[in-house]
């Protein structure tokens, strides 16, 4: 059957927003060739000017393929938005890439997805500091608080500030259960609580997508399904080292209780994780190519029938910060880029996440391996998506709006009172907060400008008559310059920086504030500090606002803090809160005497 001259050409249904979706989609589906139809199965990443223009060379080590070539010549239609820029620039971007996508032949509009913005971790695999977006506490500073009801809210607000600048997927929420306390992923986590998780996710869907997806919706890609908690000794399967996915203690069932919630919301899009699980009756495959788990759990027991796209990277090898990273095709490295395409796609899967090679599709179908009517399930799905979200009517955004709209004051100010709320009182030796006065600090890891309009900040702890101290969660670092973004290992305090923590508690009454990112072990800081506060994301006046008592801190600890690594590495990586004895219970949580009410 010959193309049509003009497929642009207004008279064509695809084209008319009056029409049912349904009858829009097969309308275009019928004029796509091959070619273009393995465009679609590929949702990839872009990077931008900072001025606002799309790249148009590229040296490879971070990304192959410059923009015009992925659009014009590849065909691709969805991509992910790597790096932190200004509103106006990230709309001004979108809109050239829009118009670079309606000058191809059929005119499909790109649809822009990103990792989370809205909080403090940057790590190009997984999320970005907020930057010019509201800043919020991250994902376990959520569920410190536990409020569905705020999660809704903040769900709201990255949902307004998305749609601003020209996101319309949103690769989160991410449900896995921290059960692992040394998982690096755990951040980006509601905690180790399954019921909860599923009454925040709920309520997270809900902010995002609204009562139905539709054009003022973004649509929530739920992730790692089926739960990537349990992973063995806590190494993360972007690694090869850290690929086994393990349940020792049974609990297999256990996490995907998240899912189900995730999936009675309504979510459009779910994302399988890169865990090849072993000692279980599923296939000792990574999960995107796992059709036990896809099409038999996720399609057929569970009934999603929303949109399955694999984590990043599952096809090729690919260079980045100029290292080498092996495909993550766990279980499936022996295959060459086809048999693992081919197998994904036979598993279940409608989409390559980072991949951006739409020829080996191409290739499958005129081989024989793959029938053209496999490929056209998956085209459906994502085509009726862009047609519901209102691409194909309005796909620019305005640059002023998204200037005006961006970290408006309103959504700053919510994210400022959650990371307030978020903190977690864990100790406060003989009613030490909320301090009063203006007592001379001495301050480490905290900003002085800030910590001058709460007292006199002195350079040495002898002439202080208190001390801030904040930390981070320890880690052992990694050579690899990607795996280092992903704090793995021990999470106990070396020597000597422990010697000197302890030094400082002991020279001087210290308010000690740990940022947790995973579960540090932490027994002997605890015993010694004055006041000992958790914090999951959160500014330095939001943490010296509650230990002076202008704030309530209202969090309680999303997973448990182990007693010592020994503990750690006797528990089961599947079960919730597993280790021996722990120094704080999931849960805890103090309230100071004397705060203001919530909200102040």
């Amino acid at each position: 059957m010959p193309l049509p001259q003009d497929p642009q050409d207004p008279q064509h249904p695809y084209r008319d927003a009056g029409l049912p979706v349904e009858r829009r989609v097969e309308d275009l589906l019928s004029r796509m060739t091959l070619e273009e139809k393995a465009g679609q199965l590929f949702h990839s990443m872009l990077m931008m000017n900072a001025d606002g223009t799309p790249v148009t060379d590229t040296d490879g080590s971070m990304l192959p393929h410059a923009t015009p070539e992925l659009i014009g010549e590849r065909l691709l239609t969805h991509f992910n938005l790597l790096g932190t820029y200004g509103a106006r620039e990230m709309a001004l971007w979108q809109n050239s890439v829009q118009e670079m996508a309606a000058a191809t032949r059929l005119g499909i509009p790109v649809t822009l997805s990103t990792d989370p913005r809205h909080a403090f971790t940057d790590n190009i695999g997984a999320s970005f500091n907020s930057g010019a977006f509201s800043a919020w506490p991250e994902a376990l500073g959520l569920a410190a608080i536990g409020d569905p009801e705020l999660v809704r809210a903040f769900a709201d607000t990255v949902r307004r500030e998305y749609l601003s600048v020209g996101f319309r997927v949103a690769l989160h929420p991410q449900i896995d259960l921290a059960t692992e306390p040394r998982w690096a992923r755990q951040t980006g986590t509601f905690g180790s609580d399954a019921e909860l998780t599923g009454e925040l996710v709920r309520a997270y869907v809900g902010g995002l997508q609204g009562e139905r997806l539709g054009p003022e919706s973004v649509s929530a890609m739920v992730k790692h399904f089926p739960g990537g908690g349990p992973q063995k000794d806590g190494e993360d399967p972007h690694f090869a080292h850290g690929k086994e996915q393990v349940y020792p203690g049974g609990m297999r069932e256990h996490h995907l209780e998240p899912f189900k919630a995730a999936i009675a919301a309504g979510c459009a899009q779910m994302m399988p994780y890169y865990g090849q699980p072993i000692g279980t009756d599923w296939e000792e495959v990574g999960f995107g190519f796992n059709k036990g788990v896809v099409t038999g759990l996720l399609r057929e027991e569970l009934g999603f029938e929303g949109i399955v796209c694999t984590d990043w990277g599952l096809l090729t090898d690919s260079v980045i910060f100029g290292e080498v990273h092996p495909a993550r095709a766990w279980g499936l490295e022996h295959l060459s880029v086809a048999e693992r395409a081919a197998r994904a796609l036979d598993a279940g899967a409608d989409q390559f996440g980072g991949e951006q090679c739409p020829e080996v599709v191409v290739e499958l179908v005129r081989s024989g391996r793959i029938t053209e009517s496999r490929i056209d399930a998956s085209v459906r799905r994502l085509l009726r998506e862009k047609f519901v979200l209102g691409l194909f009517e309005n796909p620019y955004v305005d640059p002023d709006l998204a200037e005006a709209t961006v970290g408006r004051a309103d959504f700053t100010a919510l994210g400022a009172a959650a990371q307030r709320r978020s903190l977690t009182v864990l100790t406060n030796r003989d009613s030490f907060l909320p301090l009063s006065g203006r007592p001379k600090l001495y301050v480490e890891n905290v900003d002085p400008a800030v910590a001058a309009a709460y007292g006199d900040v002195v350079a040495d702890p002898a002439g202080a008559d208190l001390a801030v101290l904040r930390l981070r969660t320890p880690y052992e670092p990694r050579e690899n310059v990607f795996e280092s973004f992903f704090h793995s290992g021990s999470l106990a305090f070396p020597e000597p920086e422990l010697a000197g923590i302890l030094g400082l508690l002991d020279t001087v009454p210290t308010l000690v504030c740990v940022n947790l990112e995973r579960a540090a072990v932490l027994p002997e800081i605890a015993e010694r500090a004055a006041a000992l506060i958790a914090d999951y994301g959160a500014a330095d006046a939001a943490l010296l606002d509650v230990a002076f008592g202008r704030a309530e801190a209202r969090g309680r600890l999303p997973f448990e803090l182990p007693r010592s690594m020994a503990a750690v590495a006797a528990s089961r990586p599947d079960v919730p809160n597993d280790t021996l004895d722990p120094v704080f219970p999931a849960g805890h949580g103090l309230r100071l005497p004397d705060a203001p009410p919530a909200g102040g």
